[in-house]
């Protein structure tokens, strides 16, 4: 998430995002408006956007189990 949301305020599209993330190969697989790796890529952006806006302190909350 972190390398996504690097990306993503550095001004890379999500294209480009996926292709550092997962591979250049893995990407040119499939038709990128369809691909799963573009939705998986925008949820990376979106969840990693939240947690650095705060959300992070919502996992400290949790109490664990023993």
């Amino acid at each position: 998430m972190l390398q996504a949301v690097d990306g993503h305020s550095e001004g890379a599209s999500y294209r480009q995002i996926a292709e550092a993330i997962f591979g250049q190969s893995r990407i040119a697989e499939t038709p990128w408006k369809t691909s799963a790796l573009r939705d998986a890529t925008i949820d990376l952006v979106k969840d990693g956007l939240a947690l650095t806006a705060g959300g992070y302190r919502s996992l400290l909350k949790r109490r664990r189990r023993l």
